[in-house]
């Protein structure tokens, strides 16, 4: 049985402007330990998968459909017993580090607060776990640290301990969402390092959401494609990355900037992300798709499986798109 199960999942938001459909019919596995990467372009809802799993979505949000959690249904569960979860067995790093850090409270006091709150810790106890816990992040001097400000340390520090304020109840399943947003390249692969080492370290279980492709390559053994809210591919990472089989991920893929390949101008996918208020009753990405023929505007493609592992929805004959 997966650790994390996600059935035919909807997301959608009310707004003066109508029903913003996020998430449509989404569904996907993960076992315990295991990675999977996320990509997409803004917009295409992964975020908003993420806030549905923990029951974060805004007051216009509602979802449909089944997310399990170890055998558990934990979608619309009440609010205490997803605080146990989200406390216990789910934890989650949001993309900005320096907003998601009171800034008017030292660093041991944000950390020790989560262990007493959650654990029942003495406040004893749980200094001595939090410094602990930057110290298995590579912050170093922890102890002395405890005792910062978050404006005190740098934007790769700020992360740094949020991923320990994520880990200190010893979860299950991390969620990233957009882990290295605003870092250096430097830095980035030092981040992603720390959370491979992590999930090496604890059997930890990882979602990474992101948009930046480069990161991907080498940190989550499977990766899921989205678009306008749906599932376009999906499979082992390295051989989506090797052989992309949706016009989509190929896109994606030829966007990405590369030394070895000489190219005058940047390669970007024609056209605009959908209009999540109005979108096409077929294939989200058919009004952008080269491929694009009779029944991808009206009908939405099935996810059928292909090769090993290997999932995609589209119409179009793989033949035809590699």
């Amino acid at each position: 049985m997966a650790l994390l199960e996600i059935t035919d999942l909807t997301v959608s938001f009310d707004t003066p402007d109508g029903v913003v459909k996020a998430v449509n019919g989404m569904t996907l596995a993960l076992d315990a330990g295991d990675s999977l990467a996320i990509v997409g372009e803004s917009g295409s809802g992964k975020t908003q998968l993420a806030f549905a799993t923990l029951g974060l979505l805004a007051r216009n949000g509602r979802a449909g459909g089944s997310v399990r959690f170890d055998g558990q249904d934990i979608l619309n569960l009440p609010e205490d017993k997803l605080n146990a979860i989200r406390a216990n067995e789910i934890a989650m790093i949001f993309q900005d580090p320096m907003t998601s850090l009171n800034p008017y409270l030292r660093v041991g006091e944000q950390m020790t607060e989560v262990l007493m709150l959650h654990k029942g810790a003495s406040r004893r106890d749980a200094l001595t776990e939090s410094a602990r816990m930057l110290d298995a992040v590579r912050i170093p001097d922890a102890q002395a640290r405890l005792g910062m400000y978050p404006h005190e340390f740098s934007g790769g520090m700020r992360q740094r301990i949020m991923i320990a304020m994520a880990l200190l109840c010893r979860p299950r399943l991390l969620i990233a969402d957009e882990p290295t947003t605003a870092l250096d390249v430097t830095v980035q692969n030092q981040i992603m390092q720390l959370m491979a080492d992590i999930q090496r370290d604890f059997g930890t279980a990882l979602i990474l959401i992101t948009h930046d492709l480069a990161i991907v390559a080498g940190s989550c053994r499977r990766t899921l494609v989205m678009y306008g809210g749906r599932v376009m591919e999906t499979g082992p990472t390295d051989d989506l990355f090797e052989a992309p089989s949706h016009p989509y991920t190929r896109g994606l893929l030829n966007a990405v900037p590369r030394l070895d390949v000489p190219q005058e101008t940047l390669r970007t996918i024609p056209g605009d992300p959908p209009d999540l208020t109005a979108l096409p009753s077929g294939c989200p990405f058919s009004p952008r798709c080269p491929a694009s023929h009779d029944p991808c505007s009206s009908l939405m493609p099935p996810l059928e499986g292909f090769g090993s592992g290997r999932l995609r929805a589209c119409h179009a004959a793989r033949e035809a798109i590699t």
